[in-house]
């Protein structure tokens, strides 16, 4: 989809689609609905009145303007109450809008979508959002397209005052977007497509078309440098895991050195202690974590942010066989501590563990975050709708928090309860990969990748319930989300200092 700004009044915009937002529970028209109702001779009224549309969000309604508008519809969006408008507001009311011109054959479309109280570029920036976001499919693997697309939008903003910041808004909007779609398709990929070896070769393609640093590490690398957690996952699987390592690094002096780990388990079948035929058929979306890593890398070069930032994802399957790793070996990690495996089941935290290890060894990061499809119990405890957010130190952890509610992703702290780490212990080894105790399962798995931060101050998102999704939200359809993408760029840019 291609995006611009559009600086003519909405009467002289040129597009299929007019789509104009409209608030909730307001008596009369906006000044924009009015000019272009008295331009239509009171229809729109007439057919709001009629379809009883009262601007609730999700709403919307349609006119043909019968050469009357340079374009010839007028598509009405609901954003809701204005007292409750918001940058999300406008960013979902663009995706359902972005939606509907699609279905109705349109391959343009110019938005108007006001916010009351929402800065210029925070509002052209959400709307862009919206767009690329609600106009998104997943269709590769069909043999029945249904031909329609929409090619471009245009942000409408009329104001020669806030045309630089709303410009801007739109440049950060699609470069947001296109990285979440990324990550969406990755994740929507197949398990028989998106293997370690796929996922290291996309890394590739990213620094080359970046002119970023890559490197990536064959099992014997990994077994060379100890990182006995991650090879023990992998061992069951026929697919080669690949560790891999990107850098982007600025070219003046960098503000701070930084982290971002995605969990790469690209079919988790739960290994010897085997899933349920339920349980795995989702499984390929357990690299979730390691496809918004990859998204991240891919915006990096057209920000230009003075951070040196490192990504890191231990890509493998996991997978039973007669090589595979069993309940009750013990392995050591890279930093030298040894894990018992209470289940074969609990990988993706080995992986993390050496990832975080040798983060903390090679880089010596000033800060680590990491994002992985991890537990559970963050579903038990959140449902399907908040990504769970532990953190070893409060500061950079209301960061994140922050910078998940600036980007529209819904996130929840969970506390690092001390207590729970005592199901960790292991009569025979340092650590046991799951807990003797019952519940608090998302804490627990977090408490154990801390033993590998090396004190570095560090996040985890698990993102479980919120990386894919069965059924239609109002930012995209069934299948990956994209999580994570949105709230790792926004913190970045905050991190660089740039709001």
């Amino acid at each position: 989809m291609k995006l611009s700004l559009e600086t003519r009044d909405l009467a002289r915009a040129r597009a299929d689609m007019l789509v104009v937002g409209r608030h909730a529970g307001e008596a009369r028209l906006s000044p924009a609905l009015q000019a272009l109702d008295g331009a239509l001779d009171g229809l729109l009224s007439r057919v709001l009145v009629a379809e009883r549309f009262d601007g609730k969000a999700g709403q919307s309604s349609h006119v043909y303007t019968n050469g009357r508008l340079a374009a010839p519809r007028v598509l009405v969006v609901g954003l809701g109450p204005k007292k409750e408008a918001s940058a999300e507001a406008v960013r979902r009311a663009a995706a359902h809008g972005a939606r509907r011109a699609r279905d109705l054959g349109a391959v343009s479309a110019a938005m108007f979508l006001p916010g009351e109280g929402v800065p210029a570029r925070q509002r052209a920036q959400a709307a862009a959002e919206g767009a690329i976001l609600g106009a998104y499919r997943f269709d590769k693997y069909l043999k029945e397209k249904d031909g329609k697309a929409l090619g471009a939008v245009a942000v409408v903003e009329p104001d020669r005052r806030q045309q630089a910041l709303a410009r801007e808004g739109v440049r950060l909007g699609e470069i947001w977007a296109q990285a979440t779609c990324a990550a969406r398709d990755l994740v929507n990929e197949p398990a028989n497509v998106v293997t370690p070896t796929y996922l290291a070769g996309r890394a590739e393609e990213i620094a080359r078309a970046g002119r970023l640093k890559v490197r990536v590490l064959e099992r014997d690398d990994c077994a060379t440098l100890g990182m006995g957690a991650f090879v023990g996952v992998a061992r069951g699987s026929q697919e080669p895991p690949k560790f891999i390592h990107l850098t982007y690094a600025p070219r003046g002096r960098a503000r701070k050195r930084v982290a971002l780990i995605g969990k790469g388990i690209t079919f988790d079948s739960g290994g010897l202690d085997l899933k349920t035929a339920d349980g795995m058929l989702r499984m390929k979306d357990d690299m979730s974590g390691a496809a918004a890593v990859l998204a991240v890398f891919q915006a990096l070069p057209r920000l230009r942010l003075p951070l040196e930032v490192h990504g890191l994802i231990a890509a493998t399957e996991n997978m039973p066989s007669g090589t595979a790793q069993r309940p009750g070996d013990i392995v050591r990690a890279m930093n030298g501590l040894t894990v018992e495996i209470g289940n074969t089941d609990a990988e993706g935290r080995l992986t993390l563990a050496d990832a975080l290890a040798y983060a903390a060894k090679e880089i010596e990061p000033d800060e680590m975050i990491d994002m992985a499809t991890l537990t559970g119990a963050v579903v038990m405890a959140l449902g399907l709708g908040l990504s769970g957010v532990l953190g070893s130190q409060d500061a950079i952890t209301e960061r994140v928090l922050a910078a998940a509610d600036a980007a529209g992703e819904r996130m929840w702290r969970l506390p690092l309860h001390e207590e729970y780490k005592d199901g960790l212990k292991s009569d025979v080894a340092d650590l046991n990969n799951i807990s003797s105790q019952r519940g608090g399962g998302a804490i627990v798995a977090a408490l154990f990748m801390r033993e590998f931060t090396g004190g570095i101050p560090w996040v985890h998102l698990d993102i479980a319930g919120t990386a894919f999704t069965e059924k239609e939200l109002p930012l995209g359809p069934k299948g990956g989300t994209g999580v994570a993408v949105r709230t790792l760029l926004t913190y970045l840019m905050r991190l660089a200092g740039k709001r």
